[in-house]
């Protein structure tokens, strides 16, 4: 069985990866999508997505939403894959909007992550390995000098909720956006490397490369 995987470096996509591999899934591909709902940071630093999907030995694609739904599910369609996998935890819009793209392109979803406890997530994702640091923080929640926050243990993820009891564990609800440094994906691990601070409507963000620590 093979899948294809929505990616965008963050942790959430990843793990849901690892699952799904873990569970005899090969997913020999990766999807970035450039949306049509404003900035992405995760786009914006689009050589991440290339350099961790090398590491991973998958191969990345792209797909402009400005063509739309239908487009992307027919795209989906045409890649001999089994299951769409994608890495929602609560978001019941986004998890019908991946049923629906499923069914159009004749694949079954895949949400491995789905109504998980989020504090329990969160320490499950760092229990495996997965060391993941923070490139967007929403403006109204969380304050800019949180970016570039690394979280390599649970007593990092730990002291990030004890400044921050209000935000979602894992950033469900868009309070903070990650790309993943270490995890059982890849061998080796890479350091952020921040080159500037950008702010958008929404986000505190950063431009920043991968280097191989």
């Amino acid at each position: 069985m093979r899948g294809v995987a929505f990616f965008s470096g963050g942790k959430d996509g990843l793990y849901a990866v690892h699952l799904a591999e873990k569970n005899g899934i090969e997913v020999p591909y990766l999807l970035a999508l450039k949306t049509t709902i404003g900035l992405s940071p995760h786009w914006e630093n689009f050589s991440a997505l290339k350099t961790l999907a090398e590491a991973m030995g998958k191969e990345l694609f792209t797909f402009d939403m400005s063509r739309g739904s239908k487009a992307l599910a027919e795209f989906i369609g045409s890649l001999d894959v089994d299951y769409l996998i994608a890495g929602d935890v609560l978001l019941e819009d986004h998890l019908r909007w991946i049923e629906r793209l499923a069914e159009g392109a004749g694949v079954k979803p895949l949400e491995p992550l789905w109504g998980r406890d989020t504090r329990e997530l969160a320490e499950e994702i760092l229990n495996a390995g997965f060391e993941h640091a923070i490139i967007a923080v929403n403006r109204e929640k969380l304050g800019k000098e949180w970016l570039g926050y690394t979280f390599r243990s649970l007593d990092d993820l730990e002291l990030f909720l004890e400044k921050n009891p209000g935000i979602d564990p894992v950033g469900e609800f868009g309070e903070f956006h990650t790309v993943v440094l270490a995890s059982p994906l890849f061998k080796g691990r890479f350091a952020l490397e921040i080159i500037s601070t950008e702010e958008s409507e929404r986000y505190h963000w950063v431009r920043s490369e991968l280097r191989k620590r």
